[in-house]
């Protein structure tokens, strides 16, 4: 019986040095919330919403959307959380209901040009459909759900969704104050933004558009395809002869990053464009 009191007390001291075994939870980012909204097609988005550290904020906030929140939305997130003058603005990220950082079906889908019907694979015509959902759903419950200045709306598109940025300020110029476009497919569909550009210019030119506190903001990656990186430096340049009409536009270039690294190491510019305030 005493070996057996000294065996079971052994045991007991030795369970006390094992590490204890703690069921994993999943990392969650604090001062964030999501919910899903559906398109005129039923198909569902879900967005991510970057809180203000004061909640609730009783002061406008400026709003910065993101697309392909899933790949974007962390980094974007908390690098408006280490810098304290962004404390009280807005990051809402169109995502999709995966896990991956992509969905490659839905956003080939959403943010490209109708194609002919022998050549959609994959799925692609959607920009439109996106616009429409952007401008008579996402922004209207965003301005329901919280306080936001109406006229510091911000779009963030990379690569695709550059693609889309772009196509968007040439169509609906209206729907945001700055475009902020990284790596934009300017090759795509034998490069089809071309003749919206020119539509958009001549517009502005007849005075039909206003470009007046409007901004663009062109980044590249220094590892970019030459061709990438030519067609938007040129693109910079023939943008900066829209100043005559009001329009603010720069160009950069990131050294030592790639066309996938390029959007997590340039978020706090991307930020300081949608954020600081300007001069009226």
């Amino acid at each position: 019986m005493a070996m057996l009191r000294l065996t079971l007390s052994f045991i007991i001291i030795m369970c006390s040095y094992l590490p204890l075994q703690v069921a994993a939870q999943p990392v969650t980012l604090p001062q964030t919330e999501q919910f899903t909204l559906k398109n005129a097609a039923g198909q569902p988005y879900q967005i991510m919403v970057s809180l203000p550290k004061h909640q609730p904020s009783d002061q406008p906030m400026p709003v910065l959307y993101l697309l392909d929140g899933n790949a974007m939305f962390a980094a974007f997130h908390d690098a408006k959380r280490v810098e304290s003058e962004y404390a009280d603005t807005l990051i809402v990220a169109v995502a999709y209901p995966t896990d991956e950082p992509f969905d490659f079906y839905r956003r080939s889908y959403d943010l490209s040009p109708p194609v002919p019907k022998e050549v959609n694979d994959p799925p692609q015509g959607g920009q439109d459909e996106l616009i429409a959902f952007l401008q008579t759903t996402l922004q209207p419950e965003i301005a329901r759900r919280y306080s936001i200045t109406k006229d510091r709306q911000s779009l963030y598109g990379h690569s695709f969704g550059g693609m889309f940025a772009l196509y968007a300020m040439y169509t609906k110029p209206e729907l945001f104050h700055h475009y902020i476009v990284s790596s934009p497919s300017l090759w795509w569909a034998h490069r089809y933004l071309i003749p919206h550009e020119q539509r958009f210019v001549e517009q502005v030119k007849k005075g039909n558009i206003s470009l007046v506190d409007k901004s663009l903001y062109l980044l590249v990656a220094e590892g970019d395809d030459v061709q990438e990186r030519q067609d938007i430096e040129l693109l910079a340049d023939r943008m900066k002869a829209l100043s005559a009409y009001g329009l603010r536009s720069a160009y950069y270039l990131q050294e030592d990053e790639d066309h996938m690294s390029l959007p997590v190491t340039i978020s706090h510019r991307v930020l300081r464009q949608a954020f600081n305030p300007r001069l009226r």
